[in-house]
């Protein structure tokens, strides 16, 4: 792929073909949102290269920031040896930028050589900084050229792999041979003072050095983390693609990037990975983390002689993770990669990324894991004067909240009392006071939080039959009041379940005896109290320790205790993502569809303290010509129906009647595949059992072969393989079915991440607006909240409601930005309801569709438009 180096204004921004306007566009805004410290909010449609864009624009960024700091210390330590008067040397003046503030002024009335002392002092500690981070950055680029080309470092490595392979099977022999040797007899009372004389486990200075995570070379201090830019994604599909398209671009080869994953996605582990559950995997790998940093000397008294210790991982030693390091620094590497090369170095790939944080350029992560702040803390990401970049950001305020909320059933719970009050009466003589204070603490909450869903922990909660049922709504302190756990604090509770490790405990536990209480064939084993326990930990959520007016508890009851439960709803995502905003240099907000953006202004940033003037946004048009795309909004049906789905309308025999025979004119003229998308799921088998039970779906099926949207998500592949061979064959063989007409659901599966590129969707119809459910409480509980919290801005509806017209919006735009993939391909898009013509909805629209919009009042001028249009496109060019 060739370098196509682009000029815009003074900046230099190397790409691999000549890019579209709207990309240079793109990369210009984007280059000087990062270097004026913004909040940019960036909006490019699917298809319009806007993964390049943000590589080669920020990329570009952090050339010229490094490049202008390189300068700014070459200058500071050339100045800094100029001789004084007395032959001595003098640090440099500081340049304006590294001057210091004003609230770091000497007091008023301080002498003046006392001032001047202390400035000096300052400038020469900032020479000793700039000189020590020159050696640092010196030291790392030597390591790594080494690595890039003497493939005798491999070797050696090669050959301490070896060495550890053979020490282990000696290992394992002796231990068999001891074993073999005591049988299954008990071991021998010793003598006093006998126990001197019996060898400890041995450790070798390097192991010593590997325990306690230490590196022995004096000559190879901690590395500080550079300026970095952290690019994150929804999921692991989409981060891959975008480490492949840096691997493509100009700086796929100078740029040290690094991929972040989760334990399970990264461990390379056997003994580990089979445990599958990712709360399994986390406890076994902190557990043996944990074994290689206990004390030896505790682990060999008496009273502790014949207990089990989990063994350590041979994956985890500090030598090979330090070449694992700068392996995965030296050329891109997406997760698969950094896996199969900890496999050639056994070397744990988890670890080995994150100790290359420091160094990258460009770290690339999962949502979860840098807007969670126990888990950006617990992968060493700091973000203090770095830049982030949140990709597919349609959904963050949406993705922020469900991290901080959590739901238990009342099955969970009695079934996590039931598991913890077994293994107290097993182990409870052998446990000290602290261990049976807080799980007695544990137990109490159990029973609290059943009693206040109306249960009994003594009973099987599939049996038991609430009185009252319903939904309630509390704030944190009256939920609290409420279940009587006031007097506890939870925070020293979760700290207890997050170090103790109770969980991995009474896993083995329960794996070895079971439970008395099984609430459902269906439910794991350890579904209860892994579920409770997630709600005290902070990877996963604060709960009840969160802010009194940022949450709510709902409590559901719903006839039986198994089908209650209890959930935590964060009101205020802002909270969280007020830390991010607040150390980051710069925050990049992109998407394809971002439309309507005052969600995320009001309720994200605002909210977050941000001010107005900080926030930038962009949004550019779609690289398709213009008269590639037929937007349309249809107000009435080919009977003269007006077409206003609604709740009290849209299920009336009329109205899915008008539906079908718009799908049935549609189908006629439009080639290849349709992609019709419903409201919910039960709406759209209203309408399918309609439509057979009228003939319409005989009817469309002599155009279109039809297609349902599963609901399990593992069938979506293969439908969607069936719909596309039947687009292919229809194509093919000619004849009177044309094509394919596939019924979606809005917030399915074929609403997001989906690719409808050309004959796969050359129509995509929207049945009404996909309003959310106005009467579900924790909706109304979050107008309430909005309403209480946000300014009213006059002329504009009430933030509440604002809130419920920009949900439905957000899942319309993200629906029908399926079918518009690339440059040459062409779509026409149907919104069948006339109240997408009012101006506050039309306002809400990608601009890309919005400014090209035809409203039709009428279905025959509209059916006259669609049959024009794809009958031009259709003729081959």
């Amino acid at each position: 792929m060739s370098n196509k180096t682009q000029e815009i204004g003074d900046i230099h921004f190397p790409f691999p073909f000549t890019p579209y306007s709207i990309q240079k566009d793109f990369m210009a805004e984007l280059y000087r949102v990062l270097e004026a410290g913004k909040i940019g909010i960036f909006e490019s449609p699917t298809g319009t290269g806007k993964s390049l864009s943000v590589i080669c624009g920020a990329l570009s960024w952090l050339r010229d920031f490094e490049q202008k700091k390189h300068q700014e210390e070459a200058r500071l330590l050339k100045a800094g040896t100029i001789p004084l008067s007395d032959g001595k040397e003098q640090p440099p003046p500081l340049s304006a930028s590294c001057k210091r503030t004003p609230d770091t002024l000497s007091p008023v009335g301080e002498p003046d050589w006392v001032t001047q002392f202390v400035q000096k002092k300052e400038e020469r500690d900032l020479v000793d900084r700039l000189k020590e981070e020159q050696v640092r950055r010196k030291k790392r680029e030597e390591r790594l050229q080494q690595i890039r080309h003497n493939a005798q470092l491999k070797y050696a490595a090669k050959r301490v792999r070896q060495e550890e392979e053979e020490m282990e099977r000696l290992l394992r022999l002796s231990r068999e041979m001891l074993a073999a040797g005591t049988g299954a007899k008990p071991l021998e009372q010793l003598a006093s003072g006998e126990e001197e004389l019996v060898l400890a486990e041995y450790e070798s200075d390097e192991e010593k050095g590997a325990l306690s995570g230490v590196d022995e070379d004096e000559d190879d201090p901690e590395e500080e983390h550079v300026t970095k830019i952290y690019y994150c994604s929804r999921t692991h599909s989409q981060l891959a693609q975008f480490v492949h398209e840096v691997q493509r671009s100009p700086f796929g080869k100078d740029t040290r990037l690094v991929s972040l994953g989760s334990r399970q996605s990264l461990c390379v582990n056997e003994d580990v990975k089979t445990l599958g559950s990712v709360q399994l995997i986390n406890d076994r790998c902190m557990e043996m983390q944990r074994s290689k940093h206990e004390n030896r000397a505790e682990e060999e008294k008496p009273k502790r002689r014949r207990q089990e210790h989990q063994a350590a991982c041979p994956f985890y030693n500090y030598e090979q993770l330090q070449l694992l390091r700068d392996q995965v620094l030296v050329g891109v590497k997406d997760i698969e990669q950094l896996l199969a090369l900890g496999k050639e170095a056994r070397a744990c790939p988890y670890y080995g990324s994150r100790f290359a944080i420091p160094a990258a350029q460009l770290v690339v992560l999962p949502y979860q894991m840098l807007l969670h702040a126990a888990t950006r803390q617990a992968a060493g990401i700091r973000l203090q004067g770095q830049v982030v970049v949140i990709d597919e950001a349609h959904n963050l305020i949406d993705t922020i909240t469900g991290i901080h909320s959590v739901e238990v059933s009342g099955s969970q719970l009695c079934q996590a009392h039931s598991q913890l009050l077994q293994y107290m009466e097993r182990y409870g003589k052998r446990l000290k006071a602290k261990n049976l204070m807080y799980i007695k603490q544990i137990l109490y909450l159990l029973e609290k939080f059943v009693t206040v869903l109306g249960g009994n922990v003594k009973q099987n909660p599939n049996t038991q039959s609430l009185s009252q049922t319903g939904t309630e709504l509390k704030t944190i302190n009256d939920f609290l009041f409420q279940t009587q756990i006031d007097n506890i604090n939870l925070f020293k509770v979760r700290h207890y379940c997050e170090k103790s490790m109770i969980s991995r405990k009474l896993f083995g536990f329960t794996e070895r005896y079971g439970i008395v209480l099984t609430p459902s064939r269906e439910q794991p084993s350890l579904a209860g109290f892994q579920h409770f326990l997630q709600s005290l930990q902070p990877t996963v959520t604060k709960t009840l320790t969160t802010a009194n007016q940022d949450g709510r508890v709902i409590l559901s009851r719903q006839g039986s205790l198994s089908q209650s439960s209890l959930k935590f709803l964060l009101l205020n995502p802002a909270v969280h993502f007020a830390q991010v905003v607040k150390e980051c240099r710069a925050v990049v907000i992109a998407g394809g569809t971002m439309q309507p953006v005052s969600d995320f202004r009001e309720q994200l940033l605002a909210c977050a303290g941000v001010e107005a003037e900080r926030v930038v946004e962009f949004s550019c048009g779609h690289v398709i010509p213009p008269d590639n795309i037929l937007p349309l909004i249809i107000c009435s049906g080919p009977s003269g129906q007006q077409l206003e789905f609604t709740y009290q309308k849209r299920e009336l025999p009329q109205m899915m009647d008008e539906t079908g025979r718009i799908l049935c004119n549609l189908c006629t003229v439009v080639p290849g595949g349709v992609v019709c998308f419903f409201p919910s799921y039960e709406y759209q088998r209203q309408v399918y059992a309609h439509w057979d039970k009228s003939g319409l779906l005989a009817r469309l099926a002599v155009r279109k072969k039809i297609f349902q949207e599963p609901k399990r998500a593992n069938q979506v592949e293969q439908v969607l393989m069936e719909y596309s061979r039947c687009i292919k064959c229809c194509g093919q063989a000619g004849g009177t079915v044309t094509g394919a007409l596939l019924l979606s659901v809005v917030g399915g599966k074929m609403s997001e991440g989906i690719n409808f590129s050309d004959d796969l969707g050359r129509c995509v119809v929207m049945v009404g607006m996909p309003y959310p459910n106005i009467k579900s409480p924790e909706l109304q509980e979050k107008m309430a909240y909005l309403d209480q919290t946000l300014p009213r801005v006059p002329g504009q509806p009430p933030p509440g409601k604002a809130l419920v017209e920009n949900l439905c919006m957000k899942a319309v735009n993200q629906s029908i930005g399926r079918a518009i993939r690339h440059q040459k391909d062409f779509a026409s898009i149907v919104l069948l309801d006339q109240r997408y013509a009012r101006p506050p909805i039309l306002g809400k629209l990608p601009a890309w569709i919005r400014d090209r919009v035809e409203v039709r009042a009428t279905f025959g001028p509209a059916f006259a438009t669609m049959r024009k249009f794809h009958r031009e496109k259709s003729v081959p060019s």
